[in-house]
C-alpha cells in the first residue's frame, strides 16, 4: 500500500474536502482518502492498479490540483 500527503491550496470549505474525498475515492485501488479544510492537507491510501499519476489527474480535472 501507498500513501501520500499533500497540499491542496484551492481547497475552502467542508464542500471541497467531500468533494475531493467522493472523488479519488471512487478511482480503483483508493483505500483511504482523508482531507483537512483548515490545513488544506489530503492524505490517500491507495495500491495497484492506482497510482500516483492517475490520482493527481483526477484532482487536476475536478480542480482540486495539488501544490507543486
Amino acid at each position: 500500500m501507498t500513501s501520500k500527503t499533500f497540499t491542496v491550496p484551492s481547497i475552502s470549505c467542508g464542500h471541497c474536502t467531500h468533494t475531493i474525498k467522493m472523488e479519488v475515492g471512487d478511482l480503483d485501488g483508493v483505500k483511504t482518502v482523508t482531507a483537512d479544510e483548515k490545513t488544506k492537507e489530503v492524505t490517500v491510501e491507495w495500491e495497484a492498479p492506482q497510482t500516483w499519476e492517475g490520482i493527481e489527474a483526477l484532482l487536476k480535472e475536478i480542480d482540486f490540483p495539488p501544490a507543486s
